[in-house]
């Protein structure tokens, strides 16, 4: 009866350790994409910050000839104008290291990545038992100190990203693949489906 009561309590701890896992996979796998597209999200704008700059320089510089060659104020207020939009945003592009901090956002991802697919790991041997539950626990506490660095040192994901996140993750499947996908990657002897 004690054996039986002792292999009930492992399959208990078992169960409630693989729910642990799972809450904390879902967590990272959502911090990560964000993350990304937080970074995706930046560089676009960096794009758009750098070819605004170019095209308001040219149209000033424009404006700056015509106001010299031309007889009309209309031009030179209209170079004022364009100039002064252009400072302000090389003010903005100055106070915000859009590249910077997309570098930042995918640093984090990329420490991220790491973390999930260490528990992805972990709850894969948790499942087919090959590993007992203080070596599970001793990875796991592992993998939360891992998590603490990884987020110690990230910007703070936007909610806008976020919502790109669980978009990508939920309507567009981009973690999600058919055994048909991933036998594509693997050799012939390695797949589950018949091609």
């Amino acid at each position: 009866m004690a054996q039986h009561s002792q292999t009930s309590g492992q399959g208990d701890a078992r169960s409630i350790l693989e729910s642990q896992l799972r809450e904390c996979f879902g967590r990272v796998v959502y911090s990560h994409k964000a993350h990304e597209k937080c970074a995706d999200i930046l560089h676009s704008r960096l794009a758009l910050t750098k070819l605004a700059q170019i095209f308001l320089s040219s149209l000033s510089t424009v404006g700056f000839i015509a106001a010299v060659v031309g007889p009309g104020r209309e031009a030179s207020i209209a170079g004022i104008v364009v100039s002064a939009t252009s400072l302000c945003l090389n003010l903005y592009s100055k106070d915000h290291n859009l590249g910077e901090l997309a570098q930042k956002h995918r640093h984090a991802a990329t420490d991220l990545w790491l973390c999930r697919e260490e528990y992805l790991s972990l709850i894969t041997d948790l499942r087919a038992g090959v590993a007992s539950l203080e070596k599970i626990v001793s990875r796991r506490d592992r993998i939360q100190g891992k998590l603490h660095e990884a987020y110690s040192g990230a910007p703070s994901s936007t909610d806008r990203g976020y919502r790109k996140a669980r978009d990508a993750l939920q309507k567009n499947e981009e973690l999600t693949f058919t055994d048909a996908e991933i036998d594509a990657f693997l050799p012939k002897e390695l797949r589950r489906t018949e091609s």
